[in-house]
């Protein structure tokens, strides 16, 4: 199975959704940004990046690199 990255950004009400909906589906390597929802506390993010290897984005170099790998 090949590895899928997906990405998150926060402009449109129903990106809450669309992750919500890739977290229920069982999901993981999300990376969210530009910046964090504030809907998720630190101690959220720490639960989810343990469990789906949530991520906020970085720089694009970095992103790319980690996405193409």
């Amino acid at each position: 199975m090949s590895k899928t990255e997906n990405c998150c950004s926060w402009y449109e009400q129903k990106a809450v959704a669309v992750l919500l909906t890739l977290l229920y589906l069982g999901i993981k390597d999300i990376r969210l940004g530009p910046t964090l929802p504030a809907f998720i506390s630190p101690n959220v993010f720490k639960l989810l990046s343990e469990t789906y290897n949530l991520q906020a984005i970085t720089t694009p170099e970095t992103d790319l690199a980690a996405c193409l790998g």
